[in-house]
Parts: C-alpha cells; sequence; structure tokens
C-alpha cells in the first residue's frame, strides 16, 4: 500500500472509530464478533459434508448422527452461517452509513467555505462528479474493506490450519501457493487497470462537464444554432470515453480468466492430491469430498477479491482526490477572536486598499474613500477598472494585499465573516435564482422570516401582483437558474430578496444594466426607495442610474480619477462629463 493509500485510510478511520463514541464503537465490535462466529460456523460446514458423504457410502457406521442427520446439520450450520453474516452487515450499516454522511457534509460545508477564485477556477460537473465518486468510494471502502477483506483472511487462515491437521503440509503448500499467486497476480494487474480506469474517469468527468456546461447555456446554444457543433463536441468527448472504456473492458477480460486459471490449477492440484490417497485407502470419499469443499468455499471469495481489490484501489483514488478538495486551504482565514458591532450603523471606508487577482496584474491601487451611514455613493469606470473588485473585498470573497477595508470603524478582517456578510446585501447585474419556488427564492433572504414578511418584501419590490396572477403564486418553480422568468421579474425577485435581508450596506452591481429601458426606469424606481435609510453602493455602467447619488467616483486602472456629485463633476469637465454627453447622444439616437 502507497503512502498516499496509507493516508487516506488514516483521514477514514477517525470515522469508523470516532473519540466519545461508544455506541459507535460497540456496534464495530459488535460486527467484527458476528464475523467471526460466522467464519468459525463455514469452517466447521465441510466437515459434516464429509460426515454424510461417509455415513451413506458406509465408510463410517459410528455417526453420531447418521447421514441424514449430518445433512440436516449441514443445512443448518450453513443457514446459522448466512444469519450472522446478515447480522454483521445489518450491525455495522449504521457505522458506515453516518461515516459517508459525515465526510459528504464535511466536503460540503469545505466547498462552500472555500475561496470565490477557487469557484472560479473549477467547473462545477466536474467537481460535483469527483465529490460524487469520492462519496462514493468511502461506502465502498468501508462496506468492503471491514467486512469482506477482513473475512477472506480469516478464512484462508482458518482453511490452512485445517488442511495442515487433517491432511499434511503439502495441502496446504497448495493452498498458500494459490493465494499468493492469485494476490500477485491480482494486484499487479489491478495496478495496471487503475490507471487505465483514472483515464476513464477523466474522459466521463471531461464529457460531464460538456454536457452540463451546454445544458446550463441552453438559451445560447439556441440564439448561435450550435446544436451540432455542441453535439460535436459531446461526441468528441464520448469518444475519449468508449475508447478508455473499452480498454478497460480487456484488461478486465484478461485478468478475470488470469484468476480462473489459477484458482482452477489449484483447486485440481487439491482434488488429485485427495484423490489418491483414496485410491490408496489413506482417507475417505468424505475426506475428498471435503478437501474440494474447502478449496470452493476459499476460491468463491478469492474470486470476488479481485473485484474488490480494484474497486477499493478505484476508491482509494477517488477518495483521495475528494481529500485534495478538503485539504485546499480556505483562503480566507478567520480571525479567533472576533469583533463585533453590536449597533451596526453601515458606514464603510477603504484605506490605502490594493489589490491583484495575480502578480502580473494589479486591480486597485491605493485607493481610498468613505461613505458616511446611509449615504448613496457610485463608482463608474471601463470595465476591468476594478469596479466589482471592491464589492468583492467588502463582501471579503477575498483579502487585501495592503490597506484595509473598515466597517463602523472595525477592519474586516478583525470581525467574523458571516458578521460582515450579514451587513450586506446584493442585488446583482446577473441574478441567478435556485430551481425552486418563488417563495423560496425571496425567503433565501431570511430563512426564520414568516410568509407575510416573505409577501411584505415582495409588494416593497413590486413584484406581489405578478406572483398572485401566477396560478400557484408563491409556489410557482422559476425553473433552473430562474430561466422561466423574465429579467425583470427575476430582478425584482433579486430586490425582494435583499430586502427581507434587510441589510445595513446595499450593493447594486449594475442591477439594471441588462433591462430594458422601460423595465430598467421602473426597477430603478424601487431601487431608489429601497436605498433610503442603507449605505447604498452603485456599481454602475448608465450613469443616467446615478444621478441622485451623494458621491460619484470615477475608476480607472484600479485608481480613482475623480470624485464628486452629479453636479460637480459636469461642472467640472473631465471623464465623468465626456461619458455623460457620450451617453446623452446615444439615448438622444435611440429616441
Amino acid at each position: 500500500m502507497s503512502s498516499n493509500n496509507r493516508q487516506v485510510m488514516l483521514r477514514v478511520w477517525p470515522y469508523i472509530w470516532p473519540a466519545g463514541r461508544l455506541d459507535i464503537k460497540i456496534r464495530v465490535v459488535a460486527a467484527i464478533t458476528a464475523l467471526i462466529v460466522s467464519k468459525l460456523i463455514m469452517a466447521y460446514v465441510p466437515f459434516l459434508y464429509g460426515g454424510a458423504v461417509d455415513g451413506l457410502s458406509g465408510q463410517a457406521s459410528d455417526l453420531l448422527l447418521g447421514a441424514i442427520g449430518l445433512t440436516v446439520a449441514y443445512g443448518g450450520a450453513r443457514i446459522l452461517a448466512a444469519a450472522f453474516q446478515q447480522l454483521r452487515d445489518a450491525i455495522f450499516s449504521p457505522v458506515g452509513q453516518r461515516a459517508v454522511r459525515l465526510l459528504a457534509v464535511e466536503t460540503f460545508e469545505h466547498i462552500h467555505k472555500l475561496s470565490l477564485s477557487f469557484h472560479l477556477s473549477r467547473k462545477t460537473g466536474g467537481l460535483s462528479r469527483l465529490i460524487e465518486r469520492g462519496v462514493r468510494g468511502v461506502a465502498f471502502l468501508l462496506r468492503f474493506s471491514v467486512l469482506s477483506v477482513g473475512p477472506l483472511m480469516i478464512e484462508l487462515l482458518l482453511v490452512c490450519g485445517i488442511f495442515m491437521w487433517l491432511f499434511n503440509w503439502t495441502y496446504m503448500l497448495v493452498v498458500v501457493a494459490t493465494v499468493v499467486l492469485y494476490a500477485v497476480f491480482t494486484f499487479t494487474v489491478s495496478e495496471w487497470r487503475v490507471k487505465l480506469r483514472r483515464e476513464m474517469n477523466d474522459r466521463d468527468t471531461e464529457a460531464n462537464q460538456k454536457a452540463i456546461d451546454s445544458l446550463l447555456n441552453y438559451e445560447t446554444v439556441k440564439y448561435f444554432n450550435a446544436e451540432a457543433h455542441e453535439l460535436a463536441r459531446y461526441d468528441n468527448a464520448m469518444r475519449g470515453f468508449e475508447a478508455a472504456s473499452r480498454r478497460t473492458d480487456y484488461s478486465l477480460a484478461f485478468l478475470n480468466f488470469g484468476q480462473a486459471f489459477i484458482i482452477t490449477v489449484g483447486l485440481t492440484g487439491i482434488m488429485v492430491m485427495s484423490g489418491l490417497q483414496v485410491q490408496a485407502g489413506e482417507v475417505t470419499v468424505g475426506a475428498f469430498v471435503m478437501a474440494n469443499a474447502y478449496m470452493i468455499q476459499i476460491t468463491m471469495p478469492l474470486n470476488f477479491l479481485g473485484t474488490v481489490y480494484r474497486e477499493i484501489r478505484q476508491a482509494l483514488v477517488d477518495m483521495e482526490d475528494m481529500f485534495k478538495i478538503l485539504d485546499t486551504p480556505r483562503g480566507i482565514e478567520e480571525t479567533k477572536i472576533p469583533v463585533t458591532i453590536d449597533t451596526p450603523k453601515g458606514q464603510v471606508a477603504f484605506k490605502n486598499v490594493s489589490f491583484a487577482y495575480t502578480d502580473e496584474r494589479s486591480i486597485l491601487k491605493d485607493v481610498s474613500f468613505d461613505v458616511k451611514a446611509g449615504q448613496n455613493i457610485a463608482f463608474v469606470g471601463p470595465s476591468g477598472s476594478g469596479k466589482t473588485t471592491i464589492s468583492r473585498l467588502l463582501y471579503r470573497f477575498y483579502d487585501v494585499d495592503a490597506g484595509g477595508i473598515t466597517i463602523d470603524g472595525v477592519d474586516l478582517r478583525d470581525m467574523a465573516l458571516a458578521d460582515v456578510q450579514s451587513l450586506i446585501g446584493m442585488v446583482p447585474q446577473d441574478t441567478v435564482l435556485f430551481n425552486d419556488t418563488i417563495g423560496y427564492n425571496i425567503g433565501y433572504g431570511k430563512f426564520a422570516a414568516t410568509r407575510q414578511e416573505v409577501m411584505d418584501a415582495a409588494k416593497d419590490a413590486r413584484i406581489e401582483g405578478f406572483i398572485q396572477s401566477l396560478p400557484d403564486g408563491y409556489e410557482t418553480q422559476v425553473g433552473e437558474r430562474g430561466l422561466k422568468l423574465s429579467g425583470g421579474e427575476k430582478q425584482r425577485v433579486s430586490i425582494a430578496r435583499a430586502l427581507l435581508k434587510d441589510p445595513k450596506i446595499l450593493i447594486l452591481d449594475e442591477a439594471t444594466s441588462a433591462l430594458d429601458t422601460a423595465t430598467e426606469r421602473d426597477i430603478q424606481n424601487t431601487l431608489e426607495e429601497i436605498s433610503h435609510g442603507r449605505t447604498t453602493i452603485h456599481i454602475a455602467h448608465r450613469l443616467s442610474t446615478i444621478q441622485h447619488c451623494d458621491q460619484i467616483y470615477i475608476l480607472d486602472g484600479g485608481v480613482i480619477t475623480e470624485a464628486g456629485s452629479h453636479a460637480e463633476l459636469i461642472a467640472r469637465g473631465g471623464t465623468y462629463a465626456r461619458m455623460w454627453q457620450t451617453q446623452e447622444r446615444e439615448v438622444e439616437k435611440e429616441s
């Protein structure tokens, strides 16, 4: 076993044998006890079988139970062994299922806590498939390594001892040689097959990513009549998966034949040896049958061991990938002793903030500004100037490289992340909704909200009338990413959700730039109403939406080049004034 595999096993062990959980440990011990009892019974079964054969052939007249009695005892012993096997599974099942649940929940929680840069760089389809395979691998490992490989080892030791006691050392030597050759062949070929399986998994993940990406962008595919292109991309990915799967199947056929050959040679060797002893009068026919029964009893789980080993090996690979995700640093480290703001007001200050997503490209350079509680401010500037980065830093999706950001005078890094994000509400440009009801999506702003509070938020966002016009009202399903709603309707749901959260700081990230003029004007009026009494930060594209702001900042190349009210900036005749004149001319042309 490689060091990586050992590390994976050590990571799983605390979930099987958890500290402070005596009930779980008792279950593990009870399951192992039931396992041992089952194997002891199965080790005695061939004795009963051989005795019944001798009784029926007249070679043993002094049997206590007689041939028929031994046959009945043989059947009873097999039933009893099966009962203990099932009891073992039933006892251990809660242990395995609990471990799988805890690992799945831990992984899910950790992924949500990873930085935004991690999620922007990973494909959702590949990530979900990786987690799915990892959790499935844990379930398989617990079920088969504890309940199959362990029992097989016990059974092999018992059979070797019985052959040594009843026959001679040559029988034991044949059994050991068969098992060793089988194991070496199986492990060697399986290691080769793991590489083929990994390639197959990679091709499977690639195909799955392309399928999900295409389906998520269904409308875009339709807009550009690209069904044939998407089909070709998916078919190409599936061809790679097909070729990898074919190589995997061929290697499986080779492995199965090699295993069958080794087992058959070993079984034949034992039968020939015992047959010669029967002819020589050294043992009875019952002993011949008993030796055959023991070999079959071993070869059945041995045959299964090949599959188990391959699956365990693959499970370890899948689990290793999942644990790599768990070992990925969060990116945002929380302070151990967070500062709490008892009565938040919503004052925001950036002090000499510099930030870069990569070393090659600096986004913000020594940016400073102050926002008083309840003040309306806006940031405008060309794409890539750092407008959206300001909102991401305020949400603390990233930490600044230099300088500091404060809310009510407290540095974000000194606050609990949950406290920071509870103070801020966001109405983004591209509203993505959960594939659930309108009521659920609005209620996402405050999970403990009553239905009346949800309805009040919808009313304030001017969407209640639309919701009431729907046959199912608040129970209307919005579809994946909210595709059943129009852009304006989704935006109003987003506004209602932010209102329900009732944040002290509201960020409007180009919240109306993707809408038509009439819808934009209607929603803009709503946004102006809900921003009263809150510190509001606009990330703006259309300058007509921010004329009312107390302070407007012009960002260019990550630097604030101008600042002032709309009237002041127009009078100054600088960049803002030129942007305003340009947009006014565009509006006149549209008119």
